[in-house]
């Protein structure tokens, strides 16, 4: 019995090893979705009706690369247009969330539903970050 014991413990741990190698990049960004953004967006990011834009194969994400990490730290005031329907409920601002949770939220969100953006880099979600980040909440335009 106690020979087997070894050979048990490897085993398991050879199958959480696989389970984690295999497992999704993004699971940061997973669950930080979860907590701040499916309340909205809904767990699969298909949005609600003509109140809350899908994320969900979105066109206005791959169209608003530079602006998504501003509208996820200060939020939006404006009508946008996404996969030809127009919403302009307000999304609040979540500044909360340092750059690294905006960064792991995003790539999730690019690799999910539909969607196929290229990962963001950290150091591209500081350098948005800093067009935006005086700017009031809600303005997500770029300084001139």
């Amino acid at each position: 019995m106690q020979n087997k014991i070894p050979l048990l413990l490897a085993l398991f741990l050879g199958l959480f090893a696989e389970e984690s190698c295999n497992s999704n990049p993004y699971s940061s960004g997973a669950r930080i979705y979860k907590q701040v953004c499916a309340n909205c967006h809904l767990d699969h990011g298909e949005g609600l009706a003509s109140l809350i834009p899908p994320l969900a194969n979105a066109d206005f994400l791959k169209k608003n690369r530079n602006r998504l990490p501003c509208i996820v730290r200060y939020g939006l005031k404006d009508t946008i247009v996404v996969n030809g329907a127009r919403f302009s409920e307000q999304m609040q601002a979540l500044p909360g969330l340092n750059e690294v949770q905006i960064t792991n939220v995003l790539n999730y969100i690019g690799s999910s539903w539909g969607n196929n953006l290229p990962p963001f880099q950290l150091e591209e979600v500081r350098a948005v970050l800093n067009t935006c980040n005086s700017l009031p909440t809600g303005d997500t335009k770029t300084k001139q």
